[in-house]
């Protein structure tokens, strides 16, 4: 297998201004692997910096040290050094992000929002809502409500959307914060489906689950953030 996502000793702490300039410490020395083709599940309790993790990875946070790998375009890129408009290319080519919440643009329909990242990469049209449709249908989202802006929509329906959005494109990481928080068991079962079927695709996945039973059944490997404790 094909080391995907490798971190090395990664550490973030926030400064808080508005508190006189305190730092409050998240996690340190974090360090583990995933490669193409599995799920690395992370656990721990509330607050322990599973969130933190995933958004390192994703670049939406800076670390404060060590390095965050992800292999794009055939090499591993260091994250923490890149510059903006590569982290911002890595994010279209190669990493996929599934948050707890949907963020859209107000008034554009939920076909459109689920077909952009296809669109994005360069797909036609017609292709990408043909597979947008796919997925919405899948995730069970009347077609009635296709054309209807997601924001419009109960939060189950939007966290569909949401994972509808996140599925559709075949980027080789794919992040899940909570991919089956607010879901009924039937569609719990099937995001367990399409995380399957990425793992067969060779996708190498990161995810934040609580739900013990969901955890069990798509983790490879557990990695307890507690370890990485800034206070340990």
């Amino acid at each position: 297998m094909t080391v995907m996502i490798e971190i090395e000793n990664a550490e973030k702490s926030f400064t808080m201004h508005l508190q006189g300039g305190v730092t409050l410490p998240v996690v340190r020395g974090v360090s583990f692997q995933v490669n193409s083709g599995e799920c690395v599940v992370l656990s721990g309790p509330s607050g322990a910096g599973k969130s933190s993790i995933l958004k390192m990875i994703f670049g939406n946070y800076r670390c404060d040290g060590g390095g965050i790998g992800v292999r794009h375009q055939g090499a591993i890129l260091d994250l923490a050094k890149a510059e903006p408009r590569t982290v911002l290319n890595a994010r279209r080519d190669t990493i996929g992000y599934v948050s707890q919440f949907l963020r859209a643009v107000p008034r554009v329909p939920a076909l459109d929002v689920v077909a952009e990242p296809l669109l994005a990469a360069g797909a036609s049209r017609e292709h990408a809502r043909e597979q947008a449709g796919n997925l919405l249908r899948r995730l069970n989202i009347p077609e009635r409500l296709w054309a209807l802006p997601p924001s419009t929509f109960s939060g189950g329906e939007q966290q569909r959307v949401n994972i509808a959005r996140g599925f559709i494109s075949n980027l080789p990481v794919l992040l899940l914060d909570e991919p089956t928080a607010s879901l009924d068991a039937a569609n719990r079962a099937v995001v367990l489906d399409l995380i399957g079927a990425k793992k067969r695709a060779g996708v190498a996945m990161l995810a934040i689950v609580h739900d013990d039973e969901i955890r069990h059944a798509i983790a490879d490997r557990i990695v307890d953030v507690t370890t990485f404790a800034a206070a340990a």
